[in-house]
């Protein structure tokens, strides 16, 4: 079983794993991920909260629930962000419909030997100019939505 430590940029924010590899790591292009990483997509890794020890001190902001729309982002069933209220990096979040576990992003790792995404969402939501995850290897598949039941058509 590997640790790995995730943290914020000034380090006051950290989460630490210990654990087998991570069962789902995704790749999102969701306009709500864009936003939050300033990016034009995100990596995350949802880890079972037993192999996690938190530390520091967060601020939340919560997503409210699209709870019975079609998913338009990946965190449609609603969720709590938690970031470090002194550099402003999101660091990990808790997903409404999954209490034991806790999605983590990848990039607060620091990590060039985590593993690989494994499933891609909301590719429609891409930006052209953007690597194209659809020609990118994804034993959990290509999808229009997050890989979830509770996903939308295409855009």
């Amino acid at each position: 079983m590997a640790t790995r430590k995730a943290s914020c940029n000034c380090g006051k924010l950290s989460v630490t794993y210990e654990g087998p590899d991570p069962e789902r790591i995704s790749l999102c292009q969701c306009y709500d991920c864009q936003r939050r990483t300033g990016s034009v997509l995100s990596v995350q890794a949802r880890l079972p909260i037993e192999h996690l020890t938190i530390e520091g001190q967060s601020t939340t902001w919560t997503v409210p629930s699209d709870s019975g729309k079609p998913a338009s982002r990946c965190d449609s069933m609603g969720g709590t962000y938690h970031f470090c209220p002194e550099c402003g990096s999101t660091v990990y979040w808790e997903i409404s419909n999954a209490p034991d576990i806790v999605g983590v992003a990848v990039g607060t790792f620091t990590d060039p030997t985590f593993p690989p995404p494994m499933i891609s969402g909301f590719e429609a939501y891409g930006h052209p100019w953007a690597t194209n995850p659809s020609d990118l290897p994804m034993p959990g598949g290509h999808h229009d939505h997050d890989g979830t039941s509770q996903g939308a058509p295409r855009a």
